[in-house]
């Protein structure tokens, strides 16, 4: 196989070489699609998204620091999940020096801090809930603390902004129409112009209700790849977010059905080969995103290593899945 070498970073972090096939994979996908993952700080995807450094891998520290322009110079990625934002606000300067790391056809999906979505405080190391959380759906606090300093470090290159709630619990769950009412009423409040995108992770959110109080907003359901969740083509289906009507398709392929996200590192660490093939979920995807971007809707998939084992692998098989039309 022939390669082809990727500009090598100054930093100190190259881009591993790629074959032309999967250059001419990249070229195959529709420009409307674009796929990624979330984060980039891995070691163990030496070889198939970063070169080896004198003979060995960079280290996550290195990789935090320096590896993003790498990342964005795999054909395949145009995209990435900002994740570390759901811990902690970044400020502007932050956001703009990632920003500079990449090129102008890429897009960030950017996730607003938890102290936005989450109801509760909660207790470092354990994650029990510690007291009742005083900005959760704020909207005066997560413009300021979010998307001012999102929009303005990332400029054009931001893509969705996605607001991840977490599972919000029996007492909120007891009336979902007035759960859906609320955070639809939280996304009217936010400053107009970015795409906001929602997620959850309680099934009981998964509705057309739930989806039109959304579009009343302004926002769009992000549909959720998750252990948790119904099937992708459910939640499609729930969100009406296979028409050629709705807005942008947002997807966040987080975890494989019937697993922990700590189990899911331990037996898929260092990420550098798929260890669970999801098929199903895979396929659905690539449908969604073929008739989505067909009907002039901007898609935007970012997988994470604990779908499948390997997130560079799963973006290769999606857009494989997708350009063959399977």
């Amino acid at each position: 196989m022939s390669q082809l070498s990727l500009f090598a970073d100054a930093d100190g972090v190259d881009p591993a070489p790629v074959g032309a096939d999967m250059c001419g994979l990249a070229a195959a996908l529709p420009a409307r699609i674009r796929l990624g993952t979330s984060s980039w700080s891995f070691p163990g995807w030496t070889g198939l998204v970063y070169a080896a450094g004198n003979g060995k891998p960079a280290t996550e520290q290195m990789l935090a620091r320096r590896g993003l322009s790498a990342y964005a110079r795999h054909p395949l990625f145009h995209t990435v999940s900002l994740d570390r934002t759901f811990y902690a606000p970044l400020t502007t300067a932050e956001f703009a020096h990632y920003a500079a790391q990449v090129p102008d056809d890429f897009r960030f999906v950017v996730k607003a801090p938890a102290a936005i979505t989450d109801p509760v405080v909660r207790k470092a190391g354990s994650g029990e809930a510690a007291r009742d959380n005083p900005t959760f759906l704020d909207a005066a606090a997560a413009a300021s603390a979010f998307v001012r300093p999102a929009v303005a470090g990332v400029g054009p290159k931001a893509g969705p902004l996605v607001f991840q709630f977490p599972p919000l619990g029996r007492r909120m769950l007891a009336d979902v129409p007035r759960l859906s009412a609320r955070i639809a009423a939280f996304m009217t409040m936010l400053p107009r112009g970015p795409l906001y995108a929602v997620e959850v992770r309680d099934p009981d959110l998964v509705t057309s209700a739930f989806a039109a109080a959304l579009a009343d907003s302004g926002a769009v359901p992000c549909l959720a790849v998750h252990a948790r969740m119904p099937s992708v083509d459910l939640q499609a289906r729930a969100f009406d977010a296979d028409t050629s009507a709705a807005g942008p398709l947002v997807v966040r392929w987080n975890l494989h059905a019937g697993r922990s996200y700590d189990d899911a590192k331990a037996d898929y660490s260092p990420f550098n080969r798929i260890v669970e093939e999801d098929l199903p979920s895979r396929t659905a995807l690539a449908r969604l995103a073929r008739t989505a971007a067909a009907a002039g809707r901007d898609v935007y998939v970012t997988i994470n290593n604990k779908a499948e084992g390997s997130a560079p692998l799963s973006v290769e098989h999606l857009a494989a899945a997708i350009t063959a039309g399977e």
